[in-house]
């Protein structure tokens, strides 16, 4: 209900279609599990509102006594098109044409049994939407004759060829009138009209002002939902504790600028009693954001990084303080080989032996996908269909798992970064995003999508891919539950990836991924042979994002045949990869953070 059909998706029952209902048609909250994550009830508040709260989605009771806690839908589409019976015998062409025509009927013409006619209907697959989460049902009598014609003839819907294609269908009116259905993709005719703006999700009243040209729906197509979610990672209070302590002091604390000075300013007695619970290491996070006059509403991801790499050095047998997030550094000695490995571009490697994962469904969009920022986040301007007419509160999943998190050392990252060729191919890269920006259409939420993500992030995303198919080889859990988490803090210098699997049993995961961490290099050797050459090669590792005559704008030299992975697994659904900036491959010798594997 958070992921695949939440308010306002599209759903086939057995007897009906339906639209899963809003909010308002859910138990009331009081009867729901409240999930506790106060900073992910802070994002998703309104402006100026208290923090929102979130409730999981009812759970089916394992008592056949006790009534049942569903969900409301709305029936939708209203449209029916008529299972007509078979032609007895083939009587030239108008045999096969009636073999082949089916009447459309209007829900109110409909008998008591759903019939009509005596014959069973069934929903229309086409309706009409927007990319703002609207839809509606087609105006058939307007779409055939115009606006102003008053004919209400009996309505076919001819299909004139097998295929099932658009091309092959033609609706029909009982005066002569016909139109093709291929016309419903010439979206600047407005052939299906302007959208209505009605959101049957929230009731048969619900509508709401939209200018934007009503497009055609396929209500079973993938492209009918995508969900706008929300994740974060649970994280110890320590962060929020230690940034009191440091505003606390900051008449000491102002003038440390590393761990000398630090060291000596917590010689006085004062200072060295309301430091004594904190490290040194998040201390120092918390003097380098005090003194950039961060505010607490940082982004999600900047927050998580830096409680993961305050995390101490261990190997995690030591008794866990909290259930939501267990992490310690693995000593280099553990997962690291003997100067020379091609492991030189990892400074440290952290098991998450627990952690909690909050997702939360903020909206919803239709036709186009609306992905958040590297840091999480969802632009303000973006505009998503409501999940209730007034929302006060959001339904979320918690799930329980473990990981492990790689850190670059950003002195690689810097001269990495500014080698000729690497500068060539992220320009490449960034005028393939322009191109794609540009044919994003006019006035949709995507209008103003998301900007380039930078070469640091497209390294480290496809590092991710290539890493999440070799773990999977090995630690119980296959690619498409393993999650990635990509984290760019480009003015503190900090990149890192997080490799995830969780589970919403309480007990979480059984530990075969976080074990994987002490073979990383195996790992990360397997990944760079495998990147080096493509089974696509030479075509994949020639593809010019800023050139190919495709619309794969946003890959470099990527493929299914190498970096592409399930999108359950990918925070970017696929985009900003490729391989040239990880290993040497064919035609790009010189772009890779990492040498070749001998």
């Amino acid at each position: 209900m958070v992921t695949t059909y939440g308010p306002g998706a599209l759903i086939d029952l057995p007897r009906d279609s339906a639209v899963v209902g809003g909010l308002e048609t859910w138990p009331d909250p009081a009867q729901l599990e409240e999930i506790v994550e106060p900073r992910l009830s802070a994002k998703l508040r309104t402006a100026d509102g208290p923090p929102t709260a979130l409730y999981a989605p009812p759970a089916a009771s394992n008592d056949p006594r006790e009534r049942a806690a569903g969900i409301g839908a709305w029936r939708f589409p209203e449209w029916f098109v008529v299972q007509e019976a078979p032609a007895g015998r083939d009587d030239g062409e108008d045999g096969r044409r009636q073999a082949r025509s089916r009447r459309l009927a209007y829900r109110t013409a409909l008998d008591g049994k759903g019939r009509f006619d005596g014959r069973p209907v069934v929903a229309t697959r086409f309706v009409r939407a927007c990319p703002k989460g609207h839809v509606d049902d087609i105006d058939w009598y307007r779409f055939v004759h115009g606006a102003d014609d008053p004919c209400r003839n009996q309505l076919w819907l001819d299909e004139r060829g097998t295929s099932g294609d658009l091309s092959d269908l033609v609706v029909r009116c009982g005066c002569g009138k016909q139109r093709g259905m291929h016309e419903t993709k010439e979206i600047e005719n407005r052939t299906l009209d302007v959208c209505s703006g009605k959101r049957p999700w929230l009731g048969p009243h619900a509508a709401e002002r939209c200018e934007l040209p009503a497009r055609l729906l396929i209500r079973t197509a993938s492209n009918a939902w995508f969900p706008q979610v929300v994740r974060v990672l649970s994280l110890p209070e320590d962060g929020a504790d230690v940034d009191r302590a440091v505003t606390a002091l900051w008449d000491d604390l102002q003038i440390v600028d590393g761990p000398e000075a630090l060291a000596f300013i917590r010689r006085k007695p004062a200072v060295a009693e309301r430091l004594a619970p904190f490290d040194d290491a998040a201390i120092l996070a918390a003097i380098v954001r005090r003194r950039a006059g961060v505010s607490a509403d940082r982004p999600v991801k900047q927050v998580e990084l830096d409680a993961l790499l305050a995390a101490p050095e261990g190997f995690g047998d030591d008794l866990a303080t909290d259930a939501d997030f267990h992490a310690r550094r693995l000593p280099d000695a553990a997962w690291r080989r003997p100067a020379g490995s091609g492991a030189g571009g990892v400074a440290a490697v952290i098991q998450l032996h627990r952690l909690r994962e909050v997702a939360a469904l903020a909206g919803f969009t239709r036709f186009e996908a609306v992905t958040p920022d590297i840091d999480g986040e969802y632009a303000s301007d973006v505009e998503r269909a409501d999940l209730a007419l007034d929302p006060v509160w959001f339904p979320a999943v918690e799930n329980r798992g473990e990981g492990i998190f790689l850190q670059l050392d950003a002195g690689a990252v810097d001269r990495w970064r500014r080698r000729s060729a690497v500068t060539a191919r992220v320009e490449a890269l960034g005028a393939g995003h322009e191109l794609w920006r540009d044919r994003r259409p006019a006035r949709s939420p995507q209008a103003h999508p998301r900007p380039f993500p930078g070469g640091p992030y497209v390294l480290l995303h496809t590092l991710s891919h290539l890493l999440i198919q070799s773990l999977a080889l090995r630690c119980g859990y296959p690619a498409a539950s393993i999650r990635e988490r990509i984290y760019v803090d480009g003015e503190a210098q900090r990149f890192g990836l997080l490799l995830y699997t969780a589970s919403a049993d309480a007990e979480g995961t059984l530990g075969g991924l976080v074990q994987e961490a002490r073979a990383v290099e195996d790992h990360l050797e397997a990944a760079l042979r495998s990147a080096a050459l493509c089974s696509n090669d030479p075509v994949c590792a020639g593809h010019e994002p800023d050139r190919s005559p495709d619309d794969r704008r946003l890959h470099g030299a990527a493929c299914h045949g190498c970096a592409l992975i399930a999108e359950t697994s990918c925070e970017m659904r696929n985009d900003h990869l490729d391989r040239a900036l990880v290993v040497p491959v064919i035609g790009v010798p010189d772009a890779a953070f990492f040498d070749p594997v001998v």
